[in-house]
């Protein structure tokens, strides 16, 4: 298992994470736990979880994912073998995450409760890496394509929200920052306070990334090579379409297009550039699985690439996915699907 820097830390993190997300709504507890003792067994060492998982967002579920693998840092008793990483919700309106059901956002104080009760559900004492998991701000975080001016007045300052971490950081709470689904222009602001008052540097911004959604080439993937700030890649497989378990147009019973269909929306403009994909894979002597993987791990600015299942079957498959070798060959098809679609989803 290849291992790559996290940011401009002395952490080595491996080039596949294990992604968290579906433990505790189509993942049991004793799953989640077969999956990280496997993951660990085929020499993963990074975690990835949030507050708000498992998805879809709800009360009744919320912090679940982080409960399941708190009792199996608790019982396997090995914490020092793995980077576990977490997330704190951005600006949304589950109340329920805060004691006093305020609208989530990225004020001190709801960083500090988000926290503690993060480190108390993990059962931990410290959390690696540390993620604001969409903006403060009133931007769309999730697959907008054009940009519409909001309130600056109405956010929480950078200041405040890195001031906030840093003081995490001093106690031991937290090793390391990261950012997720976040722009260049915050990025560099935050780099900026970081060397101005001495603070942590970011060290990774965790995006959408695939195949067929590449914004993040256009501009931040220069930030993160130049000011070591790793792409932490998610939905590699976006969402399942880059699979072909789709392409005849059905949606599996208890496939996430079968049970929560609203998620798949913001990849409706890329029917085309999907089936593109997976016949070119085919073409290739690849799964489907293997070209989507391989080419984010490919990538010169990826950190890690964050792989989820809801099966031991398909987290072998994904992780047996990174084996192969990237060729020439495949690059040039990569490249002729992005010249031919340009980044269909955002």
């Amino acid at each position: 298992m290849e291992k790559r820097r996290l940011g401009k830390t002395d952490i080595e993190v491996t080039s596949v994470c294990l992604g968290t997300m579906t433990w505790g709504e189509q993942n049991t507890e004793d799953e989640a736990h077969t999956q990280l003792d496997y993951a660990i067994d085929r020499g993963i060492n990074f975690i990835d979880a949030a507050e708000m998982y498992p998805v879809p967002g709800r009360a009744e579920t919320q912090g679940r994912t982080e409960r399941y693998i708190g009792n199996w840092i608790e019982a396997r008793k090995k914490r020092d073998q793995y980077i576990l990483a977490t997330k704190i919700s951005g600006r949304s309106q589950m109340t329920w995450t805060r004691d006093g059901g305020e609208m989530t956002r990225h004020t001190p104080a709801q960083i500090d409760e988000a926290v503690e009760k993060s480190l108390k559900r993990l059962k931990t004492d410290y959390i690696d890496l540390y993620q604001l998991h969409w903006p403060d701000r009133l931007i769309p975080g999730f697959g907008f394509h054009s940009y519409e001016d909001y309130a600056v007045d109405d956010m929480v300052s950078f200041e405040d929200i890195l001031g906030a971490l840093h003081r995490h950081v001093e106690k031991g709470n937290i090793r390391h920052i990261g950012l997720s689904n976040e722009s260049s222009w915050a990025t560099m602001n935050f780099l900026q306070l970081a060397k101005a008052n001495g603070w942590p540097r970011l060290v990774s911004n965790q995006c959408a990334y695939n195949l067929v959604t590449r914004r993040f080439d256009y501009e931040r993937a220069e930030i993160a090579m130049r000011e070591g700030v790793g792409l932490l890649a998610y939905s590699p497989l976006a969402m399942g379409l880059l699979t072909g378990k789709y392409d005849d147009g059905a949606a599996p019973k208890g496939s996430r297009k079968n049970l929560f269909p609203i998620f798949l929306r913001r990849y409706d403009l890329a029917h085309e550039a999907v089936l593109d994909c997976n016949k070119s894979a085919k073409s290739l002597g690849l799964t489907p699985v293997q070209f989507a993987l391989k080419f984010v791990e490919s990538r010169q600015f990826v950190t890690t690439n964050i792989i989820g299942a809801t099966s031991l079957e398909q987290l072998t498959e994904n992780v047996d996915a990174h084996d192969i070798t990237w060729t020439d060959e495949m690059e040039k098809e990569a490249h002729r699907i992005h010249q031919t679609y340009r980044s269909p989803v955002a």
